[in-house]
């Protein structure tokens, strides 16, 4: 027998311990019959009491007994034996998670447990509670009281099923509705989640679906038979919410992005679905650790920067917001590029990050289209009207993956459809029994490059082409798909712009615009007006640059060669669009020729791909309050006096489960204990409730805490990838984004090697009074942009100096972190107490790394751009490092520094030569020199507020507390008001799921 005397609340405020931990907001009945909290991290002083006590429990507990005759249970509440507490007794065969099944009911219920037994012998177990609600009263309402116990009851009946599946409408008519009710009753309940159920679940796919031992199974098998159970969980929630949106018939939302940049599924599923706790628990008694099993997920490599992790984070929340949506892609095999650094130089290795499969995707073979390419336009007379067909010179099929995109507190799980290229068909037989075998072979292998690589290399015209292949492959395949499925619920096309909504992510998507007209048209009948009109209403475009040499261009004659019709139909866009300027600005030719779609430069045609999606969108946005002034008033100037109403702002947000919530566990509790709720997690606004708590130094006390124990397994994780060891003391200063000559990392360069320099220059009395500092780089160059290939050297090239100096010692290190991605940010951020976010001002569109950077008390070391000026706005530039200014002259203090590595103190003076010239001989297009003084300025401020502990732990406190504007929630609600006009669509509760009770009705 354990006797178990708990002196911490299991939910609620608990008066008696000083504990304050988490609410949830409504209750999911578990899916073992028993309840948990819906969609929500674990209570924390529950789990407390359970990591205290649980392993004397689990030591006893046998599995196999699990199944023994439910009729043995009992519940009885007493509620007369003692004065103060109600007397709960729980009598039922011992199996795996029970203890936590009731625990999590008590605290669904607001009951503190004053005192627990627990006596797991001869296979059954019998738990005794003292129980009180959290304000120290008595439980004494006789109808909460019998649901309670309802509750109980359902938990320890071990042959309980899961909950009951919504009944949704489906008004498939095909279907004869005796069959329908006949199938809903095979599947009318969800899968269980206790602790047996899950353990079941994955040995089951061990076993039939990886087809192995299950007495000895690797790492890698164990990850993927737990993913594939957490999957099976998903995918009822998925299909609930696909019949949902179909029955319903709301207006959808499909987010076109070239990049979802996804991380890892296993974690963000886990919490997401609101069942962490009993998979942790399951295959720890199966013999594995959660957290090994996690790292044992290669990143999905669709993406490569912060365009592709914003649409993920997009996801996240139009999921929790509950929005009918889905995101459109391309399912890379290889993704951009896996980065390895020999030498200190980039080399580039393909990303085989499907080598394994890829457990969370759904191969969709039976929903597949054809693309086509190159050929010739014939036109012909139909009925009177002139018809346009499209004979094309190749096609490939595209293929359909499906990833399932859950949200968080809710029971809506969305869809992100990904594309693959297979050839039109599978192999030559012909060419191959001619001995042809190569021919064979060779149309396989040329449709399958489509989806291949992210991004590949475009300074050749075969690199061109194809890009512009991919672009259309994916956009041409969603609208067919869009139009397809759209088709079979409503017939016409007439309603199409009242339900169907494209973003646009960036330019990318924009051949997405004639390809819509070319199906409208030529495909199904619809004249060119009403199918402008419908292409006009259903479009809108996110710019992400203020630079116009990365507005997309692409030549006519690449575009008349690969889609023909498309450039038809493009030249009739663009000559109905001028005709409409000239009526509009007269004789103004400057102004239209500015603003046409097709740009002649030297004889040579092109199409701006940015005022094609401008012409067609009834939206455009910027992604920053600075970055949507700039380009109203520079790039798109001409465009935003044209139509004012058209032009707008969405500053851009992360997703707060993934950037703080699940990748931060300490600040996650920290946070939840000290605002008495985890509501923050889905309202992040919530967090200004710590700002009372910013001077307090028994919280800056546990606030320091919890930043050095991510230091610590920011340090662990460093060294594993560098064998470079950091002093996890030193103040950790990180700048981890995609090598740019304007993202300036050879500005963060330059003051690391100016203060080598000083470090060197001073007695070892004066370097006693020095702080340490570990400076982080990390991110990838483009594998054909050879300056930002030659910083990275750089980098490593002083790395290699600094931290071999006996003078420097732990004062001064140095690292470039390899194949930056997500599941690295995720450790890295959390560890982090600078961040450099040091972009040219007027250069950054708006940046997110600085959104996660502060979530997670990094202080900022920044210009004025991007988003960094609505987060001056929102916490005060006196918790940030700002700096930046104009200077007419070289200061001399920048050109004592890089002659410094001119004169080769690191080594290879005539390989960076010319990365040093693109900033002296007055070619410093990104201005280094100019804000060189200014930004070693505010470095020596960062270095005097970090001696102040107290000081720098508040402002790290107010950067936390401030950043709930920068939510991809509040960007997304934003979107679908503004922009969109959709409306959530929530799917409807389990049958029978109760609501909390109210206390005293």
């Amino acid at each position: 027998m354990v006797s178990l005397t708990l002196g911490t609340s299991l939910t609620g405020s608990c008066a008696r311990s000083g504990c304050s931990s988490l609410k949830s907001r409504s209750i999911l009945a578990h899916r073992s019959g028993a309840f948990r909290t819906a969609r929500c991290p674990a209570h924390l002083c529950q789990r407390r009491a359970r990591s205290r006590h649980q392993p004397q429990v689990n030591a006893v507990a046998s599995i196999d007994k699990a199944s023994a005759d439910a009729s043995t249970a009992s519940v009885d509440i007493d509620n007369k034996a003692d004065k103060k507490y109600s007397t709960i007794v729980i009598k039922a065969p011992s199996r795996s998670g029970l203890l936590t099944g009731l625990t999590d009911i008590l605290a669904q219920y607001d009951l503190d447990v004053c005192k627990a037994t627990v006596d797991n012998s001869d296979g059954n177990s019998t738990n005794k509670f003292l129980v009180c609600h959290t304000d120290g009263t008595k439980v004494d309402n006789a109808e909460e009281l019998k649901t309670l116990q309802q509750a109980l009851e359902s938990a320890v009946s071990s042959q309980s099923t899961g909950l009951k599946r919504p009944k949704l409408k489906n008004a498939d008519k095909s279907v004869a509705e005796d069959k329908k009710n006949f199938l809903y009753t095979l599947m009318d309940s969800y899968l269980t989640s206790d602790v047996r159920s899950i353990q079941q679940s994955v040995v089951n796919h061990l076993e039939y679906t990886l087809a192995r031992n299950r007495y000895k199974v690797s790492s890698q098998e164990a990850y993927s038979a737990t993913a594939l159970s957490l999957r099976d969980r998903l995918i009822e929630s998925w299909n609930d919410t696909q019949q949902h949106f179909k029955d319903s018939d709301p207006k959808r939302v499909y987010y076109m992005s070239m990049e979802f940049l996804m991380g890892r599924s296993l974690t963000n599923a886990l919490y997401n679905l609101g069942v962490n706790n009993e998979y942790t628990q399951a295959v720890s008694e199966l013999g594995y650790n959660m957290e090994n099993l996690a790292e044992q997920e290669r990143d999905a490599a669709l993406g490569n920067g912060g365009l592709g992790r914003l649409a993920a984070c997009f996801l996240d929340s139009m999921a929790t917001l509950n929005l009918p949506a889905w995101g459109y892609g391309i399912r890379y095999q290889y993704g951009m590029f896996r980065q390895t650094i020999h030498d200190g130089f980039q080399h580039e290795q393909p990303d085989y990050w499907l080598n394994f499969g890829n457990p969370w995707e759904i191969e969709r073979l039976n929903i597949a289209y054809t693309i086509k390419f190159y050929g010739h336009v014939s036109v012909q007379e139909e009925g009177g009207r002139q018809t346009f067909r499209w004979n094309p010179g190749e096609s490939v099929t595209a293929v359909a993956y499906d990833n399932p995109i859950p949200g968080f507190h809710t029971n809506n799980t969305i869809n992100l459809r990904l594309w693959a290229a297979k050839p039109d068909r599978e192999f030559d037989l012909e060419a191959f029994n001619t001995g042809d075998y190569v021919q064979a072979i060779l149309s396989k292998q040329r449709a399958e490059t489509l989806s291949s690589v992210l991004y590949p290399d475009d300074r050749t015209y075969e690199g061109k082409e194809l890009r512009l292949k991919q672009q259309y492959f994916f956009v041409s395949a969603t609208i067919q798909d869009v139009v397809r499925r759209f088709k079979e619920t409503h017939g016409s096309l007439d309603t199409f712009p009242e339900k169907v909504s494209f973003q646009l992510n960036d330019t990318h998507p924009t051949i997405g615009v004639p390809e819509l007209m070319r199906v409208l048209m030529d495909e199904h009948g619809i004249g060119w007006t009403k199918s402008w009109e419908i292409v006009t209403k259903v479009f809108a475009f996110t710019n992400h640059t203020v630079l116009p040499e990365a507005l997309e261009k692409w030549p006519v004659s690449l575009v008349e060669r690969l889609l023909p019709r498309h450039m038809q139909i493009i030249y009739d866009i663009n000559w109905r669009f001028l005709q409409d300027l000239r009526a509009r600005l007269g004789e103004d030719w400057d102004k239209i020729s500015r603003m046409s779609v097709i740009e002649e430069v030297n004889g040579e045609k092109f199409v701006r791909m940015a005022y094609l999606a401008i012409v067609a969108s009834h939206s455009v946005n910027g992604v920053a309050a600075i970055h949507s002034e700039i380009i109203k008033n520079t790039i798109f100037k001409d465009f935003a006096d044209f139509w004012p109403q058209r032009f707008q702002n969405k500053t851009n947000g992360v997703t707060p489960r993934r950037w703080l919530a699940f990748c931060n566990p300490p600040l996650r509790q920290l946070i939840s204990n000290t605002l008495g709720t985890d509501e923050w997690i889905n309202d992040l606004n919530l967090l200004q409730g710590l700002k009372k708590k910013a001077d307090d130094k028994e919280f800056q006390g546990k606030w320091q805490t919890m930043k050095l124990q991510a230091k610590e397994k920011a340090v662990k994780k460093i060294q594993e990838l560098t064998g470079i060891s950091l002093n996890p003391k030193a103040l950790m200063d990180v700048q981890v984004k995609r090598i740019h000559e304007y993202k300036r990392q050879l500005l963060n360069l330059l003051s690391i090697v100016h203060r080598y320099q000083h470090i060197k220059s001073l007695s070892p009395e004066e370097r006693k009074k020095m702080v340490p500092r570990a400076c982080v780089i990390g991110g990838k160059a483009a594998p054909g942009y050879e300056r930002a290939k030659k910083i990275i050297k750089m980098v490593n090239a002083v790395s290699s100096k600094v931290n071999s100096d006996p003078d420097v010692g732990d004062l001064l290190k140095v690292v470039f972190v390899p194949d930056y991605n997500v599941s690295l940010a995720e450790i890295l951020i959390p560890g982090t107490e600078l961040s450099q976010q040091i972009s040219t001002a007027g250069t950054e569109a708006s940046g997110t790394g600085n959104m996660k950077f502060m979530m997670n008390g990094s202080l900022i070391i920044g210009t004025m751009d991007g988003a960094n000026v609505e987060i001056a706005e929102e916490i005060g530039q006196d918790n940030m490092f700002i700096f930046g200014h104009n200077a007419d002259e070289l200061d001399p203090e920048f050109k004592a520094t890089v002659d410094v590595i001119r004169q080769g103190v690191f080594g290879y003076e005539d390989f960076f030569s010319d990365v040093l010239d693109s900033i002296t001989h007055g070619s410093d297009y990104y201005l280094l020199a100019n804000d060189f003084q200014s930004y070693i300025k505010a470095q020596a401020k960062v270095d005097e507020t970090y001696k102040d502990k107290a000081k720098w732990t508040r402002m790290s406190i107010m950067s936390t507390a401030g950043s709930g504007k920068f939510s991809s929630d509040r960007t997304i609600a934003e979107y679908a008001k503004d922009i969109w006009d959709v409306q959530p669509c929530v799917v409807p509760a389990p049958q029978g799921e109760a609501n909390l009770p109210a206390r005293g009705s």
